[in-house]
């Protein structure tokens, strides 16, 4: 039994591979998965949740440079490396954009930069600010890859760090949604009876509500924020689990391995766990890649709302809220790099489900 359950996996694992969007796609997950976990070792901005404001050099094109004047703090900050590769810098210093400097005797004169053909304020700091009175690695030639949003962050970096929460609602929420569907289903299938009758109606139940409502509601309930949203996602995404998951039991306890299970006296939690669940993983895995798209999707939707991630952390969904209205001044892509973020890694997610649903079809 074991070789053959070993065969069928190699079987499926070699069609996958022969998929060429379902590899690619696998590949750019992983590749989005490293960027969230790592989003502030590559992001240029890795203050936390990239919030460096600079109000002079909102809305820039895409490859904007400017001299950035950095003003050391003397405040000491605690913080270990490992808390700042997960968390971000906690980070003190001054930035200032400047559009020209000099240094004079024991002062740097500056003009802050100004935008839209206005004259920059000029002010001057004693060098007595910088370690050993040197400015040299203070002043350097910052470039916005993908520009600036409107209050002058850095959007490369909002944008790596704002993958995170979409891709981490997708684990959490498929998490939660396997977890009970699985369960309510698992009881509904094999049981049947009045325990499915009770089931089925919260599932239909639950189904007849629109998911954005429900998760609108639960959000409200559980109160906003990061871990609220996951939560409140998840909640609203197990019927589809536990409706498929109750249709393949109700197959499947009727099969010859399940009644020689009975006459061999195990329990009926046993049967349910170790002898059918395994055989009907099939289609609760193709789901859950379904899941991750449309768990994606709704905390797209509620960040757009303003119930999803709350300011000042990095959301794609809040990004496109924030700068929706760009699109008519000129500047689309403020509100176009975060939709197309969105549309890749919901597109990759569909792609893979695909993949898996072909590779794990038994029939080809």
């Amino acid at each position: 039994m074991s070789h053959t359950s070993s065969s069928l996996k190699q079987l499926a694992l070699q069609k996958f591979k022969k998929n060429f969007w379902g590899v690619f796609s696998f590949c750019f997950i992983i590749l989005v998965g490293l960027v969230s976990v790592f989003a502030y070792v590559f992001a240029p901005d890795n203050s936390q949740v990239a919030n460096q404001m600079h109000l002079s050099i909102h809305s820039k094109k895409p490859g904007f440079k400017v001299d950035m004047l950095t003003i050391p703090s003397q405040l000491v900050t605690d913080q270990s490396w490992v808390n700042k590769v997960f968390f971000g810098k906690k980070n003190t210093d001054t930035e200032i954009p400047i559009s020209e400097y000099e240094v004079q005797e024991d002062a740097l004169m500056y003009k802050e930069y100004a935008s839209d053909g206005l004259e920059g304020v000029e002010k001057s700091i004693s060098l007595n600010a910088f370690p050993d009175s040197r400015i040299d690695g203070y002043i350097k030639k910052k470039t916005f890859l993908f520009g600036t949003d409107k209050y002058g962050r850095d959007l490369l970096s909002r944008v790596l760090v704002g993958a995170r929460i979409s891709f981490f609602i997708g684990f959490v929420a498929v998490f939660i949604s396997l977890f009970i569907g699985i369960f309510m289903g698992s009881l509904a299938g094999y049981f049947g009876g009045k325990v499915d009758a009770v089931i089925m109606w919260i599932i239909n139940v639950t189904w007849s509500i629109p998911t954005l409502l429900l998760v609108i509601a639960i959000t409200l309930a559980l109160g906003k924020g990061f871990w609220q949203v996951f939560i409140a996602v998840g909640l609203t995404m197990w019927v589809e689990v536990a409706r498929v998951v109750r249709g393949q039991i109700i197959s499947a306890k009727e099969m010859q391995y399940v009644t020689a299970a009975r006459a061999l006296g195990f329990n009926d939690f046993r049967i349910i766990v170790k002898h059918i669940l395994p055989n009907i993983m099939a289609p609760v895995i193709v789901i859950s890649a379904a899941n991750f798209a449309g768990a994606i999707l709704i905390e797209s939707g509620l960040s757009f709302l303003g119930i999803g991630a709350q300011p000042p952390m990095a959301s794609w969904g809040a990004m496109i809220k924030d700068h929706y209205n760009y699109i008519i001044l000129g500047k689309p892509y403020l509100a176009m790099i975060p939709g197309l973020c969105i549309m890749s890694l919901v597109m990759a997610f569909m792609l893979i489900g695909n993949a898996l649903r072909d590779a794990l079809d038994v029939k080809s």
